[in-house]
């Protein structure tokens, strides 16, 4: 089993999930992140960590979030790999509270 970032991630892009994980798997994208499920270790130290909780374990993402376990496993051998924290992007906050936002997805 894996880690998945889910569309609660998408225009927020806290990082201090990065932070904690002990194997660098977070990878940065356009305007959000992703977990590399090759490298995650299943430690679950980044769950907690999620401002937005928009990480979840493999079997417990949500079903309308499915989608996500494929857009992490893909976009993670397209993205770059982030392995220290950054500022949220100064609009965070706002998008934070927005939900439905896969269509602003940038690949």
């Amino acid at each position: 089993m894996t880690y998945v970032v889910t569309e609660t991630c998408i225009k927020c892009k806290y990082t201090d999930c990065v932070d904690v994980c002990p194997v660098d798997c977070f990878r940065e994208g356009p305007n959000m992140l992703v977990i590399d499920p090759d490298e995650c270790i299943d430690c679950t130290l980044c769950v907690a960590e999620c401002p937005v909780e928009a990480i979840f374990a493999e079997d417990d993402v949500p079903d309308t979030q499915r989608e996500f376990i494929q857009i992490n496993a893909e976009l993670s051998k397209a993205w770059p790999a982030l392995i220290e924290k950054k500022d949220a992007p100064p609009d965070a906050d706002e998008w934070a509270q927005q939900k439905e936002k896969k269509q602003l997805l940038e690949k």
